[in-house]
């Protein structure tokens, strides 16, 4: 009989509401540590996560060598730099080099740590940074070979279009490409709750600004009045600004941005999506408590998290046997 397998041991930066950690340890990663500096993400990542030891520090002020000789040895660093100045949702708002700089808190760390792996995860538009190439560049001249990969979160079970880009990197291989983990897509409709506590308000109202009401028509337009629909109700969306329930959830963001309409006897009736909606879209357990804090804290923690089942299937690519890997069913996204 072969011996069981040791589990992995992790520590996560940048760590926020703790989705990428509960996707680790989904994959049978133990983490040992976290690092962030908001509060917020703190108390609900510890609520979450108590047996985690949480530097509520900014990763920059951390003495590696300090953490290392209390943590000790490391298989994996897992990081989601910030992406703020990444993203293509600031428009055209002024950028910040020291927020994009925190990308190499990965390098400092890596290089005293030295852990087999490392996952980074950002925005797609971190590509276009024009420190991008000599960051990875650090990477690789610490002995690493680098895959990077744009990831859809709807290949891996999540019911939400959220393409991401992450950075895979190996000291003794080349890693693998990342094999999508379902067969079928889910949908925003699995996510939409039935709970009848949850109150609807008239869709046409004189207060009701008129761009909600342009996209409203789209929709109705679209798909007859018999029919519920989504539509974004903050922020600008250039695909219509409405969907059909019966495809994944566009992005998820840091904004309270998606309304449910549906038909009533008095009429279209519309509610802005729960936090546990938006939750279940991001593809958190239901078990995984947001206790305490605003509705705005609660989404904005969501908006900028990583889904758990996309970071649960990367590590199973990355550290498991090349003959593990599943023969893809839908397409790969390349770099």
């Amino acid at each position: 009989m072969s011996k069981k397998r040791r589990a992995l041991r992790a520590i996560d930066l940048f760590a926020g509401a703790g989705g990428t950690t509960a996707g680790a340890m989904a994959a049978g990663v133990r983490v040992i540590a976290a690092v962030d500096y908001w509060g917020r993400a703190k108390d609900v990542y510890t609520a979450n996560f108590p047996g985690v030891r949480f530097y509520h520090e900014r990763c920059e002020d951390l003495s590696v060598a300090s953490m290392k000789r209390a943590l000790g040895e490391i298989d994996l660093l897992l990081a989601s730099p910030e992406c703020t100045s990444h993203t293509c949702a600031k428009g055209s708002a002024k950028r910040s080099e020291i927020s994009r700089r925190t990308a190499f808190e990965v390098v400092r760390f890596a290089g005293l740590f030295k852990p087999r792996w490392i996952l980074v995860e950002n925005v797609v538009h971190m590509r276009s940074w024009r420190r991008y190439a000599s960051w990875l560049q650090a990477i690789k001249a610490l002995g690493y070979r680098v895959r990077e990969q744009v990831i859809d979160a709807t290949d891996h079970g999540v019911p939400q279009a959220r393409r991401r880009l992450f950075i895979m990197c190996d000291r003794k291989r080349e890693p693998p490409a990342v094999l999508p983990s379902v067969r079928k897509r889910k949908t925003a409709a699995a996510i939409l709750s039935s709970n009848g506590d949850y109150s609807f308000s008239p869709l046409r109202t004189e207060r009701r600004a008129k761009p909600t009401l342009q996209r409203a028509n789209r929709a109705l337009r679209e798909v007859g009045p018999n029919r519920r629909f989504l539509i974004v109700y903050y922020g600008s969306d250039a695909a219509g600004g409405w969907q059909k329930v019966n495809a994944p959830l566009r992005t998820v963001t840091t904004l309270d941005r998606f309304a449910l309409v549906k038909p009533s006897k008095q009429g279209h009736v519309m509610r802005m999506l729960q936090v546990p909606e938006i939750k279940a879209a991001m593809g958190f357990p239901k078990r995984f408590a947001l206790n305490g804090g605003t509705r705005r804290d609660s989404i904005k923690l969501l908006g900028n998290a990583v889904c758990p089942p996309v970071i649960t299937s990367i590590i199973k690519h990355l550290t498991g046997p090349t003959s593990r890997a599943r023969k893809p069913r839908n397409r790969v996204h390349a770099s």
